[in-house]
């Protein structure tokens, strides 16, 4: 028995399911999960001194790569001063600038600790400023296991939410409506119903989570006409695309403003942290200006910001990151998808710069519903295919490829090829 096998058995026993999030279990799979020691560059080496390369990347932060020299040496030189004060420093004020600047929709902005708590907060904003309750979800979209967030649809998407999750009472997610990614048509008739009670539509700009899902054209602009029409918020929740598809994210990849912003550890190069902003007119309605009440002694955590503003000032000061990352992505979800085809498997490969999934199912993935079709016990065989192969990928049908700027071409080819013979 292996290090991670010892260490599996112990943690069962202390830690629900073995795992601190349920991301990382092998439940779906089968198998035990990888114990990572340490990581460098784009790979990762676990306590029995297996060396992967990674396609998770933290789920997704980790868009430089792991432990970047100068992100390292930010955060070195953060602790050495300390690791948490509960006061203000300075470094909240660089970050908030920065995000300001980078990101056209941002005015304002306000550092929380986590993706999921970005979003519960930016919802809350979004009802203190309407004034209303109703909020719209699409299935198939995650924005954290925060309360409202946690609904399955019924059978048609006029349903009010149902909880998708023990301990959830119902009265959290009766104003929760659930709508179909991709189609404008079924937001369409959630507004026609209940209009003038809708505060906010949430959005993943390109699905995520239920594997990687792209907008199709005009889906975005339409959900940015409807909530311009009603007066309803428009939220991105950016916490996998935000400065991961470009610097300004998606909204600056599809040239479209959202209302509200909500991101996560990529703003922290990987630590926990999240935030969430918007207009001034918005984000004054936050405490301790405003009624909106929001709070958290670790929010803006020194250390934290330190790796964050080193990491996001790399990435606007060097466009051309962007540019080579986005180019070996196309290059490398291209040759996956010929590889499949010429194998004459009719599995769909979807990407958008650098975030991509192989479904195996024969139907284009488009939606929540479609993503579904996919043949997940087939994708256990490839996962742990490719793992026999020291190739780590996200343990689940439903979860993107992160790649990053330090995948060499020659990584990447490597990968093809065991794909390739996967395939024979």
């Amino acid at each position: 028995m292996g290090r991670s096998e010892e260490l599996f058995c112990e943690a069962v026993e202390l830690i629900p399911g073995g795992v601190n999030s349920p991301v990382r279990a092998f439940g779906s799979i089968g198998g035990t999960p990888r114990f990572i020691d340490h990581a460098d560059g784009a790979c990762m080496t676990d306590v029995d001194g297996v060396t992967y390369l990674d396609f998770i990347g933290s789920w997704g932060p980790m868009i430089l790569g792991h432990n970047h020299p100068e992100i390292r040496k930010s955060v070195e030189e953060a602790c050495k001063k300390g690791l948490s004060y509960g006061a203000a420093t300075e470094k909240e004020v660089v970050m908030a600038r920065l995000i300001c600047e980078i990101v056209p929709s941002i005015e304002m902005v306000r550092m929380v600790n986590s993706g999921t708590e970005a979003v519960m907060s930016a919802i809350r904003v979004a009802r203190g400023y309407t004034g209303r309750n109703k909020i719209v979800k699409f299935m198939g979209c995650y924005h954290g296991h925060s309360d409202a967030m946690l609904v399955k649809a019924g059978s048609g998407v006029m349903t009010s939410g149902i909880p998708d999750s023990a301990g959830v009472p119902a009265g959290c997610t009766q104003d929760t409506l659930s709508a179909n990614y991709n189609d404008l048509g079924s937001v369409e008739s959630l507004f026609s119903e209940f209009g003038e009670e809708i505060a906010a539509v949430i959005v993943e700009p390109v699905g995520a989570n239920m594997g990687v899902v792209p907008p199709k054209q005009g889906f975005l602009e339409g959900l940015r006409s409807l909530c311009t029409k009603y007066g309803t918020l428009l939220i991105f929740d950016e916490v996998i695309t935000g400065f991961r598809l470009g610097i300004d994210g998606a909204q600056g990849y599809y040239g479209i403003q959202p209302d509200l912003t909500t991101f996560g550890k990529i703003i922290g190069a990987g630590m926990p942290v999240g935030a969430y902003g918007g207009k001034k007119e918005i984000m004054r309605h936050v405490s301790p200006v405003g009624n909106v009440y929001q709070a958290g002694t670790l929010s803006g955590n020194p250390v934290a910001m330190a790796a964050g503003i080193t990491q996001l000032t790399i990435l606007r000061d060097h466009p051309e990151i962007y540019r080579e990352l986005n180019e070996k992505s196309d290059w490398f979800f291209e040759e996956l998808s010929r590889i499949v085809r010429e194998a004459g498997k009719p599995w769909q490969v979807n990407h958008v710069g650098s975030i991509g999934t192989i479904f195996f199912t024969d139907q284009p993935v488009t939606d929540y519903a479609s993503a579904k079709t996919s043949d997940t016990a087939k994708f256990a065989e490839y996962f742990h295919y490719m793992l026999d192969h020291k190739i780590h990928l996200g343990p689940s049908q439903f979860e993107a490829m992160f790649l990053s700027a330090a995948h060499t071409k020659a990584q990447l080819q490597q990968t093809l090829d065991v794909i390739k013979e996967y395939i024979k």
